[in-house]
């Protein structure tokens, strides 16, 4: 993998020296007539052939030693090679990194270098899993790149070896290759067929940049996923973790080309593209999707501005209209669901007074809310981030005193509340803000009937779910706390006493107070949800799962499962 995408991206020149762990790559380039190799014995004067090679070429230059204290000899020459930005690739062979500290020859740790030696410096592992050769690929493109991004300068390539004697590859195969491109770059002809753009975490979009993207897709039959922290509010936008979410796979959500925007996300949809360009100023590869080609570095205005403007003509938006009927279609065919997260935001999203924010917390809330449309002038954040629970009501809390006229939602579980309990008690907290929390006992995301901790059971309650901490549901507890803290308190523990409850909730101006709204809801009811939701469209394949476990019990199903692997 090393040696092809070396000659994709352009690196011919290599000055190697002798050893026996860097054997396998020389004996590989040396009979490769695309390399151009020239040989140093000593490793001190090898860096600094290349750092003279790379100047007066204006190419870059790999270097290739091996084991032992052979790579410490590079650092005067890859000093020079970092002050200059001069395009030096050294390569450091070495056996495998688990061997560091166990007293075996030769073998030393280039986990840390220093900090003006090397512009990017990456262990490329052995490959032993389909997971390893994406880990090594993206690591791969990743340094070959940094050999010129913002200036360029050296890079550290640790390279993992196994001493292979197998030379018998005489074509290479092919590896994926990711490309960087800047605003004056020459940009790459968009695929014919389905393109997509994905949305992830994203501020605020401007007016310029949403008819923008609007405009791309009218001209390039386009359509937007996003979830609510994506906050693309344009014509051509899907809520499509629903439709993401059946089991049954709808052929919408494989595309040609997937756009990939914004940052952290927790809509876990499962987009099936056969390539993804990912648009961000920071150039940097993130590879969400594992099918990532190109990186544009540049605002995302720019990008869609330059395609824009290479055609006048919008085009029939089939694929926006097969998508948005989609989740239509699903809407309309909801199944009765259980007092839960996801019944409370199927009849509260899309109630959300106008111009509102819209806090929600990780995992089992934004999920369940995703499912649903909020109106477009609600703007919606999460921490995903991190993706911890922990500070999701001192985020709320934060924002809220940004904009005090501006109301502020959080809807978050009974783990995270407690977690963050302290942050409400803050005496800068303001009458916009507006708490729902969903009290179901116990971290309801690890007894939802497909997480892998569901297996065990009750056993999963007092270890993995964390099943009776603070006041095990007590009706009383949080009512004193937020009463005491000058909240006005408000409770449900159905669907009649919440729909009772709703409408003093969402009142669409400000209050006198803050306001808590407690429900109280069971883990079995938000599981049955989930998969009433998850199941709406399912294959033959797993209708016969279910016909056999409404048999047979699901218990007796699981161990049936187990002993035919057996």
């Amino acid at each position: 993998m090393l040696v092809y995408l070396m000659k994709q991206h352009g690196v011919k020149k290599v000055i190697a020296s002798p050893g026996t762990t860097n054997v396998t790559f020389v004996a590989s380039i040396q009979n490769d007539p695309y390399f151009e190799i020239y040989s140093a014995a000593d490793e001190r004067s090898a860096a600094y052939m290349a750092c003279g090679l790379a100047a007066e070429s204006h190419e870059p230059v790999a270097l290739s030693c091996t084991g032992a204290t052979a790579s410490r000899n590079y650092v005067p020459g890859l000093t020079e090679a970092y002050y200059r930005k001069l395009p030096v690739l050294a390569i450091t062979s070495t056996q495998h990194t688990g061997r560091i500290g166990q007293l075996c020859a030769q073998v030393i740790d280039r986990s840390q270098v220093q900090n003006d030696i090397a512009v990017k410096s990456v262990t490329i592992p052995l490959i032993g899993s389909e997971e390893d050769e994406w880990d090594c690929n993206i690591k791969l493109n990743d340094a070959l790149l940094a050999l010129s991004h913002h200036g360029g300068g050296p890079v550290h390539l640790n390279l993992m070896t196994q001493y292979s004697n197998d030379f018998s590859v005489n074509p290479l195969p092919e590896f994926r290759i990711i490309n960087r491109i800047g605003l004056n770059d020459a940009f790459p002809a968009l695929p014919t067929g389905k393109i997509g753009i994905f949305v992830g975490a994203h501020l605020t979009w401007s007016q310029e940049l949403t008819e923008a993207v609007d405009e791309f897709c009218a001209k390039y039959d386009a359509v937007v996923f996003k979830d609510h922290t994506s906050n693309f509010n344009g014509e051509y936008g899907v809520e499509y973790s629903l439709v993401a979410a059946q089991n049954y796979s709808y052929s919408t959500r494989q595309m040609d080309l997937l756009i990939d925007m914004g940052e952290m996300s927790g809509a876990y949809m499962n987009l099936q593209p056969k390539s993804v360009w990912r648009v961000n100023p920071d150039g940097e590869i993130r590879d969400r999707w594992k099918k990532l080609t190109k990186v544009f570095e540049m605002e995302e205005i720019n990008f869609f501005k330059h395609y824009n403007a290479l055609r006048s003509e919008t085009t029939k938006t089939t694929y926006y209209a097969e998508c948005s009927a989609e989740y239509a279609d699903l809407l309309r065919r909801l199944p009765e669901l259980p007092f839960s997260n996801d019944w409370i935001a199927s009849v509260t999203a899309g109630r959300i007074p106008e111009g509102s924010a819209l806090h929600l917390g990780i995992l089992n809330t934004l999920r369940s809310w995703n499912f649903f449309d909020v109106p477009k002038t609600v703007d919606c954040f999460c921490n995903t981030g991190g993706f911890g629970i922990d500070g999701l009501m001192s985020t709320c809390v934060g924002a809220s005193l940004a904009n005090p006229d501006r109301l502020h939602f959080l809807v978050l579980g009974d783990l995270a509340f407690f977690y963050d309990l302290n942050s409400i008690a803050n005496h800068n907290v303001g009458k916009n803000l507006r708490i729902l929390l969903v009290n179901n006992g116990c971290g309801t995301e690890f007894k939802n009937y497909n997480h892998f901790a569901a297996q065990f059971g009750d056993m999963a309650n007092e270890y993995m779910a964390a099943m009776g901490h603070y006041g095990n549901k007590s009706p009383q507890l949080v009512k004193h706390y937020a009463t005491d803290l000058g909240f006005e308190y408000l409770t449900a523990s159905s669907k009649e006493e919440y729909l009772a409850v709703l409408d003093q909730f969402l009142t669409p101006t400000l209050t006198d107070r803050p306001m808590l709204l407690e429900i109280f809801t069971d883990y079995r009811d938000e599981s049955d949800a989930l998969q009433n939701l998850n199941t709406m469209e399912i294959s033959t394949k797993e209708k016969t799962k279910q016909v056999v476990k409404n048999l047979i019990g699901a218990d007796t199903a699981h161990k049936l499962k187990k002993l035919i692997k057996g």
